[in-house]
């Protein structure tokens, strides 16, 4: 039996409520992140700050409704802290375009790439944490805009904003979709995926094949070089041996000379620019 307004749950009652809930819980934060280890760290600081709390739910809210909002809590406290914080006017931003009477989008392909899992999820990702919760709250939990207000801790006309521009936003990053497709295309894995393999690399702990997937999407992604170059140098420092460590012996030839040229692009690798950053180089041969 449920915990009336103004009453404490029984911790059984609680601990039932919050079991019910799990399933729901992981989809949410698998949802915010595409690091599924994370979306695992996110829930379990959540059961974990549930337990602590269990005297303070009064049943206010429904169970779903109060873990929801821990959740969410937890998850904007670890994303900002990554500097996931959004630009203070992106909202007002999205709202400007769309206000526009010539912007629009070719709905057969937003439809289309909505339904791409991959594509849509892609998409969601690039959304602001609050906007990309009150979405996925509503649209896809089936939590009201009142249940999301007492999740994000604001006024519900404030959660309806949320709502109503981060559908707007993850309409618009649809349609960049083809732009991202078209920056990673021939790049071997995404960032991420191969961002967390880097180390297995330097301690040489991968098969060939996946050891080759990570080096590969390194030849060709523009941002990844550097943070791999930082690794190797701060790894080297750490070794005490930085001066005499021949940077060959942890990265491949093709690369070791791209890191000590500055990051520099091959001018001659066509077809790879990209406005606003350098174009990566061309993959070795074989």
């Amino acid at each position: 039996m449920a915990a009336g307004k103004g009453e404490t749950a029984s911790a059984g009652t609680l601990a039932e409520s919050i079991a019910g809930q799990l399933p729901g819980l992981l989809r949410y934060a698998r949802t915010l992140t595409r690091d599924p280890d994370l979306a695992e760290d996110l829930v379990q600081d959540t059961l974990a700050r549930a337990l602590e709390r269990a005297d303070t739910f009064r049943g206010e809210a429904s169970p779903a409704t109060w873990l929801h909002r821990i959740l969410h809590s937890v998850a904007v406290d670890r994303f900002r802290r990554a500097r996931e914080t959004p630009v203070a006017d992106i909202g007002s931003t999205v709202e400007a375009r769309w206000r526009d009477g010539s912007y629009t989008v070719d709905a057969e392909t937003i439809a289309l790439r909505a339904l791409d899992r991959a594509e849509l999820r892609d998409a969601l990702l690039h959304l602001p944490v609050d906007y990309r919760s009150a979405v996925l709250l509503h649209d896809s939990e089936g939590l009201t805009a009142a249940e999301i207000a007492g999740v994000h801790d604001v006024s519900i006309a404030a959660a309806k904003q949320r709502i109503r521009r981060g559908r707007m936003m993850l309409v618009s990053e649809l349609g960049r979709s083809s732009e991202r497709t078209a920056a990673r295309r021939g790049v071997p894995l995404d960032c991420w995926q191969a961002r967390r393999r880097i180390s297995e690399v330097l301690d040489d702990e991968l098969d060939g094949d996946e050891r080759a997937a990570v080096l590969g999407h390194l030849q060709r992604c523009p941002t990844c070089p550097p943070l791999y170059a930082a690794l190797v140098s701060t790894r080297a420092a750490l070794a005490g041996d930085s001066q005499q460590r021949d940077p060959d012996s942890v990265v491949p030839p093709a690369l070791a000379a791209r890191l000590r040229a500055g990051i520099r692009p091959d001018d001659g690798a066509p077809g790879r620019r990209n406005a606003g950053r350098s174009a990566p180089p061309r993959a070795p041969a074989g």
